[in-house]
Order: C-alpha cells, then sequence, then structure tokens
C-alpha cells in the first residue's frame, strides 16, 4: 500500500513537467510491476518452496555430526548468561575460531526453544535455503537476469549445497548468504536498477545477456533521496550482519562492481567513493577477525605463492566441473599433488586465462553477461582458493559449501544462455525445453536427496568418507569414535587399527583402539596400548581416562584413582575423570569422597544420568550410616 500511495505522488509531480525524452523509458510501468507479486508469481514460488522442502526432506531426520559439536558443547549457547558472552567475548565458543557471533546467537536462541533436538535445527537450515532461494529469485528479477526463475530453481535443489543445508553447523552460508542476497538487492535498489515484473518472464532484447542502459530519472523525484539513502544504509548494515556470519562474504562490494559494469558497461570513480565504507568495513572485520584466529590456532602450511596459484586455477575448474556434472560428490575430497614441475598444474592456469581473454574479446557479440558471471564466480572463491591459509585446507584444497553463493555466477549464465536459448524456438520446441527443464531439476532434486542421506549419523557421515577418502585426516578415527558410541566396538576396533597403521604415532589413535578393547572386555589388551600409548605423551587426558577405566574395570581401584588424577591434572572441565573417581572411590568404601567426585561430574555435565543414580547410592548410605 506505501509503495501505491507514493506512485500517486509520482504522477502528480509529472502532470506539470514536459514530456521526456523518447530515449528515456517512463519509470511509471516498472514501479506498477514492482508492487508485489502476480498470482503466477505466487504459484511459482510455491514451486520453488516445494522443491526445497521434497529435495531435503532427509535433512529433516538427519542428526548432529562432525563440527556440530562446536555449539552442542559450547555452554556459551547452553547457557541462558551465554548471549552476551557469545557478543562480548571471541573465545566463547570453545572449538570455534572465529568471531562469528550472529551463527551462534540462532543455536542460542534455539537451544531455549526445542533444547538439542536435531529436527528443529535442520528445519531452520532449510527454511534458511529456501529463503535464500526466493531472495536470489527476486534479486535476478531485478537485475532482469533471464531465465530468472530457473536460475533460482537449479539453485533450490543443487547437491553442491547439500552441505550447507543438512549441514547444521554449516548454517554459516545459509545465514551470511540470506544477508548477503538482502544486501544486494537492497543495492540493487539504492542504484536504480529497473525491476523486473516479479514471477513473470520478460523479454530484454534478442541477445541472451543484453545489457540494461535505463536512466535513472525517478532518482530526481519528491522523496526519492530519502528512499535512496536508506537503502544504502540498508544495504551496509545488512553486509555487516553478513560478515558477522562469515567472513567470506568480504567480496559483496566486488561482486557489486562486477554487477554495475555489466549492466553500465563501465565502473566509475563515483562507484568506487560509494562503495568506500563496504570495502573499509569489510577490510576490517577481516582483519579482526584473521587476528583473532591466527591468535588461537596458528597456521602455516608454507605453500610457495606459485603453488598458491596453480592450487587456486585447479580448484576453480574443480568447482566449476562439480557444478556443471555434480556426480561423486565426497565430503572431504582428497588433496591434489601441487607441482610448480607438473605441466597439467599449469594447464588450469592457461586454461583459466583463455576462457577470461575469450570472453573478454567476444563480449561484444554475446554481451558482457558470461564475463560478468565468471568474474563474480571466481571473486566470491577468492577467499578459499588457497592465496591465504585456513583451517580446513589442512583436510582439503576444496568443499562443496565454500561455493554455495559463487556458483550463483555460473548458474546465471547457464540459466540465462538456456533462456534465450528457448526463447528462439517454436511453440512446440518450447514445451520441449520446459520439459527437459523440469527433467533436469528432478535429476538435481534425486541428487540432493541422496546427498542429503549422508547427515543421518556419524556412522554414515564418516562410512561414507572413508569409503571414499580413506586417508582423509582424522576420518578413521572420527569414524571409529561414532561406531564406539553406537555400541559397536568390534567394528569400531577394527577402524581404529587401521587409524593406527596410518599413523603409528598418533596417540589419540592409540587411545580409542585401547576405549574400544575396554568396552569389549578386553582389558590387558587394553592396558598394554594404553601403556605404549602414554610413552608417546606421558600427559594425554583421553589416555589416561581410559586407562583408569581399564584399571578400575579390573579392581586395581588404587591405581585407577592415581591416572584420574593424572586425566583431571590435565583437563579439569572433562567430566569423565571425576565420574570415574567417584565410582572407584564408592568401591573402595569412600562414600563422603565419593559424592564429592560424583557432585563435580555433574557440575560439569549435568546429564550424566548413571553418575546422578550411583550419587543417590552413595547419599543413601551415608545417611543410613548417619542414622546408626
Amino acid at each position: 500500500m506505501a509503495k501505491a500511495g507514493r506512485e500517486k505522488k509520482t504522477r502528480r509531480a509529472r502532470r506539470g513537467r514536459a514530456a521526456p525524452r523518447r530515449d528515456v523509458p517512463l519509470p511509471a510501468p516498472a514501479r506498477v510491476a514492482d508492487r508485489g507479486f502476480t498470482r503466477q508469481g505466487v504459484l511459482a514460488a510455491l514451486v520453488l518452496g516445494l522443491l526445497v522442502i521434497g529435495s531435503y526432506y532427509p535433512a529433516f531426520l538427519a542428526g548432529f555430526v562432525w563440527d556440530d559439536e562446536a555449539f552442542t558443547e559450547a555452554a556459551a549457547v547452553r547457557e541462558l548468561s551465554g548471549l552476551w558472552r557469545i557478543w562480548s567475548s571471541p573465545r566463547a565458543i570453545e572449538n570455534e575460531g572465529h568471531y562469528w557471533p550472529l551463527i551462534y546467537t540462532t543455536f542460542w536462541l534455539e537451544h531455549k526453544l526445542w533444547g538439542f533436538a536435531p529436527a528443529g535445527y535442520h528445519a531452520v537450515n532449510v527454511a534458511l535455503h529456501l529463503a535464500n532461494t526466493l531472495l536470489l529469485w527476486r534479486l535476478a528479477g531485478r537485475l532482469a537476469v533471464p531465465g530468472a526463475w530457473l536460475l533460482a530453481a537449479v539453485f533450490a535443489v543443487h547437491p553442491l549445497h547439500v552441505e550447507s543445508v543438512a549441514w547444521v553447523i554449516e548454517r554459516k552460508d545459509l545465514l551470511s548468504g540470506l544477508f548477503y542476497l538482502a544486501a544486494f538487492l537492497a543495492w540493487v535498489r539504492f542504484t536504480g536498477e529497473p525491476p523486473d515484473t516479479v514471477g513473470g518472464a520478460t523479454s530484454h532484447g534478442d541477445a541472451p545477456f543484453r545489457e540494461s542502459h535505463r536512466l535513472s530519472e525517478r532518482d530526481h523525484l519528491p522523496g526519492r533521496r530519502g528512499f535512496l539513502r536508506r537503502h544504502y544504509f540498508l544495504a551496509l548494515a545488512l553486509y555487516v550482519l553478513a560478515m558477522l556470519s562469515k567472513s567470506i562474504t568480504v567480496t559483496l562490494p566486488a561482486a557489486l562492481l562486477i554487477v554495475q559494469w555489466w549492466k553500465r558497461g563501465r565502473v566509475t570513480g563515483a562507484d568506487l567513493l560509494r562503495l568506500a565504507p563496504f570495502f573499509a568495513a569489510g577490510l576490517a572485520i577481516t582483519v579482526a577477525d584473521l587476528s583473532f584466529y591466527n591468535a588461537r590456532e596458528p597456521l602455516s602450511l608454507g605453500y610457495p605463492p606459485v603453488e598458491r596459484l596453480l592450487i587456486a586455477a585447479h580448484a576453480l575448474w574443480f568447482y566449476a566441473g562439480k557444478l556443471l556434472w555434480p556426480a561423486d560428490l565426497i565430503i572431504i575430497y582428497p588433496h591434489w599433488e601441487v607441482g610448480a614441475a607438473n605441466p597439467l598444474a599449469w594447464g588450469y592456469v592457461i586454461a583459466a586465462a583463455a576462457v577470461a581473454a575469450t570472453l573478454w574479446l567476444i563480449r561484444h557479440r554475446i554481451g558482457r553477461g558470461p564475463l560478468a558471471g565468471a568474474l563474480f564466480f571466481t571473486v566470491t572463491l577468492a577467499p578459499v582458493l588457497g592465496f591465504v591459509d585456513y583451517g580446513y585446507m589442512q583436510f582439503s584444497f576444496v568443499a562443496d559449501r565454500f561455493q554455495y553463493l559463487a556458483g550463483i555466477g555460473l548458474m546465471a549464465v547457464l540459466a540465462g544462455a538456456a533462456a534465450h536459448g528457448a526463447g528462439q524456438l517454436p511453440e512446440v520446441g518450447r514445451k520441449g525445453a520446459t520439459g527437459i527443464a523440469g527433467v533436469v531439476l528432478i535429476v538435481l532434486g534425486a541428487l540432493t536427496w541422496r546427498q542429503a542421506e549422508l547427515y543421518r549419523d556419524e556412522v554414515t557421515f564418516f562410512t561414507h568418507v572413508v569409503s571414499h577418502n580413506p586417508t582423509a585426516r582424522g576420518a578413521q578415527g572420527n569414524l571409529g569414535t561414532a561406531l564406539l558410541e553406537a555400541q559397536r566396538p568390534e567394528e569400531a576396533l577394527a577402524v581404529f587399527r587401521i587409524a593406527v597403521e596410518q599413523a603409528p604415532d598418533d596417540v589419540k589413535a592409540h587411545a580409542n583402539a585401547g576405549a574400544a578393547l575396554v568396552r569389549m572386555g578386553r582389558l590387558d589388551e587394553a592396558e598394554k596400548r594404553l601403556r605404549h600409548a602414554l610413552t608417546l605423551d606421558p600427559r594425554h587426558t583421553i589416555v589416561l581416562q581410559n586407562l583408569a577405566e581399564s584399571l578400575r574395570k579390573q579392581g586395581r581401584f588404587e591405581e585407577a584413582l592415581e591416572h584420574y588424577r593424572a586425566a583431571m591434572e590435565t583437563d579439569a572441565g572433562n567430566a569423565m575423570p571425576h565420574a570415574g573417581m567417584g565410582d572407584a572411590l564408592f568401591r573402595l568404601g569412600r562414600y563422603e569422597e565419593s559424592l564429592q567426585s560424583l557432585d563435580r561430574a555433574l557440575a560439569l555435565e549435568p546429564a550424566l544420568e548413571p553418575v546422578r543414580v550411583l550419587r543417590e547410592s552413595a547419599l543413601t548410605i551415608l545417611r543410613q550410616a548417619a542414622d546408626r
């Protein structure tokens, strides 16, 4: 209604004016088209919703996996007072190396609503992906991208996005993407790019990527400057929120310049000046985040500049290939060999340069769109191409989730080309093209469904990793731990033995194998393996804890107490040594000491039900002794 009111004022203001020049299209039709969704648009939005929900149905049934412990084990997320610490202290989240408080604010809020029930967290992730899909459709329509709805539909169901959607901790991609796309849309409103009919298919010339040169006569209308000012600061605020969700969105100002060049054919000093606050904010937040990360988790992988260039070029082609043919998707991809003497490695660099040069040379024939899409893809991926060290490079050079936003550039080029090609066909051909597009969406949705099933539980998750990348860093150990927690100790031991073979000096691998042996009752073998692990690291908490458990189960309580105490000294916040000590003291008849240890264990981890039962037994015995 507010927009309709402004439209009336605009019309009254024009009545006393001279007629505009013929080469300046009237803005009135565009504003009428921008009022809201048409009936066709509502139907198209519902179809997008069905695509997202249908493709990601397995995610609603998934659990928590791997790095989800960053928030499930965070005291700041569990505690009512933790919200202040999430924002005031970068170290509030013990297992997070970055300062991304918005993400953990959402987790804090959800914990107050439904605890740690996984379904609620997954539902929020799917809802965020749907919101991003609708925002992308809206943004593509505003920018007159051909095939805007097809672009959004492919984005909705592409299996490369499963990591970001079905993995709860990767909400950082979704939430940062939400603010990123919203900031993009606010900026487009500020710059006055002509809106497309929402949900409608419009034609913008006979070239698939014809640029728009509509003049912004509306900018001089009454009240327009306030409208522009609001959208400028809204875009800046949303950009900051995106950065506080995940700093990979630092590339937004560069992406805005790419779109500016695509639409208008030039980037002026004025464009750079008005984006200067965006660059400044992005630089400040990125430097602060990297400083905190390097102070907390120092990382230096030692790749020289030439090898970093080779990694980046290979990664670009890897991402493009997976986007075009999303087969054999792996949660952790193997590292590839990096060497300046490898001719194939330089082939990726030469091919990337050749594509860029070709798109530049033929831009007058096909338009600037393809080059703009390729630039958007490259620039948005730049933070994770290996030019600077980041933690995940220790596991792999690439990850599907890294191109959640970047892939939009290539998707837009492909959707635009498909829409243009279909528009040149006769009626029968257009119907056939629509059918083919529907089949593509169904196939992509089926692939997404299958990929989302991998997040059902940690056994499924890490079985997939190990089966496709058996040497993945820590994957064997993580699979073994998941099997052990699933009460499958024999299978866990087999996996832990593989982990030990891969890394004979890995103390944690020996500790886990010892834990499996303890669980199976093979206590002599467990003790032998764990004592060997102590020779590698005499103060390793898990080794000390597991050795104490083995001794306790053998009835050697005094020896067990010694190792429980050593475990407490290395990790005072771990509840398990206190719990084990409480049990050993109980069996020695030292009930008051036992009660103190059990109380400490429950204070650290209130959900330990067996500890609570043992505490009640100790308390009952003490009361009976007092009554005598």
